[in-house]
């Protein structure tokens, strides 16, 4: 199949771009789920983590360069991507190369987001690569990188935002742009208490997605004026970007559809009740986010792992998951499972059941338990007979429990101490 000259051109771009992805927050809108890993290593749909999502679309849109930054309880985080992310070949100029925190530059720790690029310049150098992509290392989404490129080159910007449109009440969690018709930005306001809706809506607000392009050397100048100023919280959102819009070419780019021409799919999962929505989601039969889809792979550490299995088939006693996703290594012993998600190495006794409860990985559950509407995180132990999610307030008093009424279950709050401090 002859490949056009816009491929080749977008081809090209890609391969001129270096990835950065943010990945040191912790993330503390999600309470205990990150009270020992950094919000890109909370794991996501069965069997990734949330940074598997920003890098897959990198490897999948031909940006075979790409740093991951990290900071916050980081251990978890490395691990996954030295075991998952090593296929790449350095010998072909391809790599996921780890960037801790390592104050190279300042005697602290990475101050905000454009700090953590700034203190980094010297190993971006070595790279030389002609645009500079810098990602949100805890979003999911699925997104071809190089059409946004070429957007950024074909309309010579000096910087390109990725924008999408949400409702309105919940634009005061991002920074909130207005543009001209060609997309120029002319407003940027991070996290404002009154967000402004879109051109022509009432309902809807245009709001940064975390994805910026920046031409390498305007990037570095910027960076360079930030770091000098003593006023500066030294982030993209509160400073780089509305020190721009007036005196530089700051464009946005509408995430409207993704690779495959559907709807487009984003979500900032960083509250729990987002976090366990978005797990849910993925059971629908058609969901907005296709984990099968062949043409635009998540690639992830693929832990071995015998097959999910099945057992006792009694009336009273049966081994059944009914409109749930149940990962592999799990065992599902004459219990029931509906309407949930199941990590990894999941083991659930006898006569207990499970409605609406998205299970992280190597947990195991006692017989005789009901829970349901609930997150339950990675190593926890439930005792037999635990009833979860019926009487919210005796929740409260052990657990944690969300605006929308999930509740969260950790080893810690189990008394279970799986992370031993000495």
């Amino acid at each position: 199949m002859a490949i056009s000259k816009t491929q080749r051109f977008v081809s090209r771009l890609t391969r001129s771009t270096l990835a950065l992805v943010l990945a040191g927050g912790r993330g503390s809108r999600l309470q205990q789920l990150t009270l020992w890993r950094a919000k890109p290593a909370v794991p996501f749909g069965g069997k990734f983590r949330i940074i598997d999502f920003p890098l897959s679309n990198c490897v999948n849109s031909g940006i075979r360069m790409i740093g991951v930054l990290t900071q916050y309880k980081s251990h978890s985080l490395i691990k996954h991507i030295q075991q998952g992310w090593s296929f790449l070949r350095g010998e072909f100029g391809e790599f996921v190369e780890l960037v801790p925190a390592q104050q190279r530059i300042q005697t602290s720790w990475y101050a905000g987001t454009a700090d953590a690029v700034y203190q980094n310049l010297d190993i971006i150098r070595t790279h030389h690569p002609e645009y500079v992509l810098i990602l949100a290392g805890d979003h999911v989404y699925k997104m071809d990188y190089g059409p946004m490129i070429a957007h950024h080159v074909e309309r010579k910007a000096d910087m390109t935002v990725g924008c999408i449109e949400v409702p309105l009440e919940q634009a005061s969690a991002f920074g909130v742009m207005s543009t001209m018709e060609e997309g120029r930005v002319t407003e940027f306001n991070e996290k404002p208490e009154h967000p402004e809706p879109a051109p022509g809506s009432t309902s809807q607000a245009l709001v940064s997605m975390g994805i910026y392009i920046f031409n390498t050397r305007f990037l570095y100048e910027q960076l360079i004026k930030d770091a000098d100023n003593g006023y500066s919280t030294h982030d993209f959102g509160h400073d780089i970007i509305p020190s721009m819009i007036e005196k530089y070419r700051v464009f946005s780019y509408p995430f409207r559809e993704s690779h495959s021409g559907q709807s487009a799919y984003w979500r900032d999962v960083g509250t729990v009740d987002a976090f366990w929505e978005a797990n849910l989601e993925l059971i629908g039969v058609l969901p907005e986010l296709n984990l099968y889809d062949e043409d635009w792979p998540i690639w992830t550490y693929q832990e071995q792992l015998p097959p999910a299995k099945f057992i006792f088939d009694n009336d009273d006693r049966r081994g059944m998951a009914v409109d749930s996703m149940v990962s592999g290594g799990c065992l599902i012993s004459g219990s029931t499972v509906r309407h949930s998600l199941l990590f990894s190495n999941v083991k659930v006794s006898s006569f207990s059941v499970l409605q609406d409860v998205v299970v992280l990985p190597d947990v195991k559950i006692g017989r005789d338990c009901r829970i349901s509407r609930a997150i339950i995180d990675r190593g926890c132990v439930i005792p037999d007979g635990m009833v979860v999610g019926v009487n919210l307030e005796e929740d409260a008093a052990r657990f944690h429990v969300t605006p929308g009424g999930v509740v969260l279950i950790t080893p810690e709050m189990l008394g279970q101490e799986i992370h031993h401090v000495r």
